[in-house]
């Protein structure tokens, strides 16, 4: 496969991966921004986002390792596609897909101060063993 369909055909994953986890695969604009609260490294922008949606540029195995986990299919399907299905969940543990409101969550936890990250930590758990108490009748 000539490196032009390989590509193309990552797009096309790519899209289907977006699709199956509920986003849209015509905004690069989503795309670099959930890329981007989920990965550690250096941001993309808006543009290499839209090369990798229409088959113009593969990601490097870092990000391409972390968009497989953000919508839960295999890096090897969606790198070079093959028999596994698209649906299937990565298979790491704590590779829990998460909506945008709960990595910004995250993020907003992050920058707090270390009491007050304790703080809300406890409120969760707190919240967390309410939640799960059984009602009674």
């Amino acid at each position: 496969m000539n490196s032009t369909n390989e590509r193309e055909s990552f797009s096309e994953r790519l899209q289907q991966a977006l699709k199956n986890a509920h986003y849209s695969p015509d905004s690069p604009t989503r795309l670099a921004r959930e890329f981007n609260i989920r990965f550690e490294g250096r941001p993309i922008t808006v543009h290499a986002a839209r090369k990798w949606l229409v088959g113009e540029a593969i990601p490097t195995q870092e990000k391409l390792r972390m968009i497989a986990q953000w919508l839960g299919v295999p890096a090897d399907w969606l790198r070079f596609g093959g028999p596994e299905a698209p649906g299937e969940a990565v298979e790491t543990g704590n590779a829990a897909r998460f909506e945008s409101a709960d990595v910004k969550l995250i993020a907003d936890l992050q920058r707090l101060d270390e009491h007050h990250r304790q703080l809300a930590r406890e409120f969760i758990r707190m919240l967390v063993r309410v939640n799960h108490q059984p009602t009674s009748k």
